[in-house]
């Protein structure tokens, strides 16, 4: 029988075996079909995913969009829906579509390693290069190779269109360490290469692939791109003429072809390849402007015009970020408004064309434009940029000259303060510096020039209100209060002194007087946004959500992206309960916020921890570590997130980057520590501890984890030696007797250890001391005592959902389902959302034969945790035993996707999928399964069904 756990790990087993193993097989082996339930509308959407799933394999996206999106009509969480709409999308060219519904699947809870290089190509497509490289949900680390492979080189195309020629390389690198002989990681190099016309590298990367690949057209079109740069122009013609030949719709050998019989003169030539390109490509631009050189050269100007006419309108609807990295593009819609004389059109292309590519003549023509335009500081930028790289322009020269009668100089406020203060020492100019300091984030620099400045002059009033806030984010509030009180000693009524008089005053507990001086700078002055925030807080605080929620409410209709209020807004939405419309909320914070404020994005990750969402806890911790790298409290959530999502070897990294710059503070010491054990590393747990315990010897938190590693590290006697000691140090807590208890089992003493759980709930008689005792009494053939105690227990504490579930869990194991139901059923009188104990319930139902019963109890809890892979799978299974074949399908492919490295839930999708008939697929899955995992619950039953389905 299968052992009932709770819901937080990829590990816990909430089903029974064998799941129907023998009795499936032996259906498929006879080519029986269960009977078919009446259809449903979950049913229903299942089919349609179903039927979607048959036409895009056949390559009918249009139709199999439309199937989607009907299932959909019916239920939009459907998570394998939104994933293959997704890539329906992509396939039809509607890259924005397909990112939404990516972004929909990721929410939903698909892993990303099923999404990650299409999400990859979304955003390239969109020109989200920055995206791409700083979204958790697109980071390298912790995916199969396949795919880590692939999206390392989408990041070496998005670092080298940012400019970062030396990441993009690394990106590569790390790719063809993965597999050298994948053409696709010496392809990738080339245009990195060219870019920094490095000629004789991009050649080898080409050649290298060519090698691998002789037949594949891109490798013959990369090769020749470098003749044509180096000038070979026969060679390069030769080139794409070659992967023509192997691939007849190859679009860029053609107009690159195109561009070089336009240069030789062979114009016949040429406009047969640009009739060509327009033929396989109604809408392309390249094409388009071919077509106006060539209209040009023939004299004819009013089809050169149409042409031209035609490239911007191709390109002016299309969004500047699809495009701003593609300098074909750029270069093409700048120059054809050029030559249309529509240069304010022609100036945002040419601008950022001439960014990625200063060297070229284009310079001249934005420097051109800006100059018409007066802006002569723009046009020096561009200038000399330009001449950098090519000094001997003397036409970029004299414009260069010109754009000087108008230029002006700015000093950084820093370097200007430094020079001053070497001159004369006033107090001002400590202020000014010290501002600049705050702001370039140098804050312990910045507080001694400000603290400097308000003791030679108290009415530097900027000094002040900078130390206050310097004070109030060092947790220093007490000097806060002082600095606040002596700027009121100045302006009493100063409604801007008050509200900050207020804001020291509630972080210094004095709740009371800040809402004093709240009211009265808000009574001064009713327009400023502060003390209706600080009002606000301490409403929330008070637990008058109403009141809280009024005065939010008001300021956002002011000020809709108020960040400060859409943040308390999202506080007050969460102590009530609104979780979606508190995360909402956190989102557009911390999308709005400075990067110096992390509040918006420390909370979401806390949230969705919370919440069991890893993926998305990963996710928002990514961007927080953005933020601020080097906090210690950011490290140590970023590593939570990271064992959530499974990562254990990153998050040790972490860790001991945490641990290194926790000081000496033992508490936080302890807490890397307990999270260094959850990562499996014992080593640094041990080193961290060290460091707590060394300065503060007596910590019991610290004391009883390391008698814990020491356990864990079988050196019993030393976590012995210190359990005692514990237990002489604090003999009234049970902790010590626990510890004993641990030790005692761990060396395979049951009456020993059963002895000291005991002793531990006679110290203190609580539902944590009386589990480890009532496991042990279970586990070790004292099923009845382990109940009396329990129920004994619970007779006093009927609301005790620990030990409840506790016994509910050992009914289940001793297959007394009955009971079982009974003590879970009271579990849910109590706590009706709670979803572990609605899942574990809900596989009794199926163990007492009412699969009915156990779909309405799974689906209770899925609303609860809509997320959560194994309640899908739950589901799934209850929907299979009660005929529903494909809603079953539909939920445990939902299932497969959330959990793909669950062995247990391949097998169940294989078993569903073999029944129905898709004995490909069922078989992908049972040889992924057994393959990968040599040791799962289900995995005999697995490899039984695998040789039926041979």
């Amino acid at each position: 029988m299968t052992k009932f756990n709770g819901l937080t790990g990829q590990s816990a087993r909430t089903h029974f075996s064998p799941r129907l193993a023998g009795l499936l097989c032996a259906l498929l082996v006879a080519g029986t079909m269960s009977p078919v339930s009446a259809q449903t509308s979950r049913e229903k959407a299942a089919r349609y995913y179903e039927d979607a799933q048959v036409r895009f394999d056949r390559k009918d996206v249009s139709g199999a969009i439309v199937q989607l999106k009907n299932a959909l009509q019916i239920d939009k969480t459907l998570l394998p829906v939104q994933l293959l709409l997704g890539r329906a999308l992509m396939m039809d060219g509607q890259v924005a579509a397909a990112e939404v519904a990516i972004a929909e699947a990721l929410r939903l809870g698909v892993d990303r390693a099923e999404v990650a290089v299409i999400l990859g190509q979304a955003l390239l497509a969109q020109g989200k290069h920055q995206q791409l490289l700083e979204q958790a949900r697109m980071a390298p680390a912790g995916l199969p190779n396949s795919v880590r492979l692939a999206v390392l080189l989408q990041r070496a195309t998005a670092y080298a269109d940012l400019g970062s020629q030396a990441n993009a390389l690394q990106s590569i690198e790390e790719a063809r360490a993965i597999d050298r002989n994948a053409p696709e990681t010496w392809l990738a190099e080339v245009p990195v290469r060219v870019r920094a016309r490095q000629f004789k590298e991009a050649t080898l990367a080409a050649d290298t692939a060519l090698k691998l690949s002789p037949n594949l057209a891109e490798a013959h079109y990369q090769r020749a791109s470098i003749s044509h740069l180096s000038g070979d122009i026969a060679a390069a013609i030769a080139g794409y003429s070659e992967a023509l030949k192997l691939d007849t719709r190859h679009i860029e050998s053609r107009l690159a072809r195109a561009g070089l019989y336009i240069d030789s003169h062979r114009d016949a030539d040429a406009l047969a390849d640009v009739e060509a390109a327009r033929k396989q490509l109604l809408r392309e631009p390249r094409a388009a402007y071919l077509k106006a050189l060539l209209s040009s050269r023939a004299g004819d100007r009013v089809a050169a015009k149409a042409a031209l006419q035609e490239v911007v309108a191709l390109l002016d609807p299309v969004p500047i970020e699809f495009i701003r990295y593609r300098p074909q593009l750029l270069l093409l819609a700048g120059m054809a408004h050029y030559e249309l004389d529509e240069l304010g059109k022609a100036k945002p292309f040419l601008e950022l064309f001439c960014r990625a590519q200063p060297m070229t003549p284009a310079s001249k023509m934005l420097a051109r434009i800006s100059l018409q335009e007066n802006n002569p500081d723009q046009a020096i930028e561009v200038l000399e940029s330009y001449l950098k790289l090519v000094s001997n322009d003397g036409q970029a020269l004299t414009m260069l000259s010109a754009a000087y009668l108008g230029k002006g100089r700015h000093h950084k406020a820093s370097q200007l303060m430094e020079e001053a203060l070497k001159t004369r020492d006033r107090p001002e100019f400590h202020t000014a510096l010290g501002m600049a300091l705050y702001q370039g984030g140098d804050s312990s620099s910045a507080r001694a020039q400000l603290l400097t400045a308000f003791k030679k002059d108290p009415r530097q009033v900027q000094a002040g209100m900078g130390l206050i806030a310097l004070y109030l984010r060092e947790n220093l509030p007490a000097k806060a209060v002082e600095v606040a009180d002596a700027l009121l000693k100045q302006q009493a009524g100063n409604a801007v002194f008050l509200n900050l008089a207020g804001v020291a005053r509630a972080k210094a507990g004095d709740f009371g007087t800040a809402r004093r001086h709240f009211e009265a700078a808000y009574a001064a002055d009713p327009k400023l946004i502060a003390p209706q925030l600080g009002l606000a807080r301490l409403d929330i605080a008070a637990n008058a959500y109403e009141s809280a929620s009024r005065r939010l409410k008001a300021i956002l209709k002011l000020d809709e992206r108020n960040t400060e209020a859409m943040f308390d807004q999202a506080v007050l939405q969460q102590r009530m309960g609104k979780l979606d419309e508190a995360q909402r909320l956190l989102e557009n914070v911390a999308q709005l916020s400075a990067k110096t404020d992390t509040r918006a994005d420390f909370a979401l990750v806390e949230m969705h921890l919370k919440l069991n969402r890893p993926s998305q806890a990963m996710e928002a911790a990514k961007s927080l570590l953005a933020k601020a790298p080097d906090d210690v409290g950011i490290l140590s959530i970023y590593a939570r997130a990271q064992l959530a999502n499974g990562n254990a070897s990153g998050a040790r990294h972490t860790l001991v980057n945490a641990s290194r710059r926790a000081g000496s503070n033992a508490q936080i010491q302890t807490d890397i520590a307990a999270m260094q054990v959850t990562a499996g590393d014992l080593a640094a747990a041990n080193y961290s501890l060290d460091k707590a315990l060394g300065s503060s010897p007596d910590f019991l938190p610290a004391n009883v984890l390391m008698a814990t590693i020491d356990l864990q590290r079988n050196e019993s006697a030393m976590a012995e030696a210190r359990a005692k000691r514990i237990i002489q140090q604090h003999p009234k807590l049970p902790v010590g007797h626990q510890l004993l208890g641990d030790i005692a089992a761990a060396r395979g003493q049951p009456a020993a250890a059963i002895a000291a759980y005991r002793q531990a709930f006679s110290v203190q008689p609580t539902s944590t001391t009386l589990r480890p005792l009532f496991e042990l009494l279970s586990a070790k053939g004292q099923p009845g005592e382990a109940r009396a105690a329990a129920e004994a227990w619970l007779k006093r504490n009927p609301r005790d959902l620990n030990i409840r579930k506790a016994l509910a869990n050992h009914h289940a194991r001793n297959a007394d389902f009955a009971r079982s139901k009974a003590e879970y059923e009271a579990v849910l009188k109590i706590a009706d959302a709670d979803a572990e104990a609605l899942n574990n319930l809900s596989n009794v139902h199926l163990a007492l034969k009412n699969p009915k019963a156990a779909i309405q109890t799974a689906e209770k809890a899925l609303l609860i945790r809509p997320n959560n892979a194994l309640i899908t799978d739950t589901l799934g299974w209850a929907l299979f035993e009660d005929g529903q074949t494909d809603a079953a399908l539909i939920k445990l492919r939902d299932a497969r996707l959330r959990a793909p490295n669950n062995p247990d839930i391949r097998y169940h999708l294989a078993a569903v999928l073999a029944k129905v008939g898709k004995r490909t697929e069922a078989r992908e899955e049972l040889t992924a399964a057994i393959r990968d995992y040599p040791s799962f619950e289900s995995r005999e039953a697995a490899k039984r069904l695998l040789d039926a389905l041979k």
